[in-house]
């Protein structure tokens, strides 16, 4: 089971990725950094992918169906959002919801170069990574 810095570590190794971090969604404070950062700071970066990480699982647009989905198949509730894809003209930008055992808020950031990158390896790599990601 990875710590922080070994799953960003492990997110580096995907084809194309650029730079990766973990970071509260609640306070916009990246956990731990790896590569580069979109915009050359990686606080910057961290503040503001947890305003888009926020909107979207807090915005009943997006939760709302997952929750009454959760609720009836009797899962424990964490992130009703698994993951967000952000494509830009030079990249991909994909930020995976990480359940924890506290307050589930969270989430993996890896920023994919578009030329190089494999967004459906990211996906399933990131998802396996936040499942087996370790904090405390």
């Amino acid at each position: 089971m990875p710590g922080i810095d070994e799953c960003l570590m492990e997110a580096m190794t995907l084809p194309g990725a650029r730079g990766a971090s973990l970071v509260d969604w609640n306070s916009g404070l990246a956990l731990g950094t790896a590569g580069e950062s979109p915009v050359g700071d990686h606080e910057t970066t961290a503040a503001e992918t947890a305003e888009l990480a926020r909107a979207a699982a807090e915005f009943d647009t997006f939760t709302a169906a997952a929750e009454e989905t959760g609720a009836a198949a009797g899962e424990d509730p964490g992130p009703p959002v698994e993951d967000l894809i952000v494509t830009t003209r030079a990249g991909y930008h994909v930020l995976r919801f990480v359940r924890t055992s506290f307050d589930s808020s969270v989430f993996l950031h890896l920023w994919l170069d578009r030329d190089t990158g494999n967004l459906a390896l990211a996906r399933i790599r990131l998802a396996d990574l936040a499942r087996r990601l370790v904090l405390g």
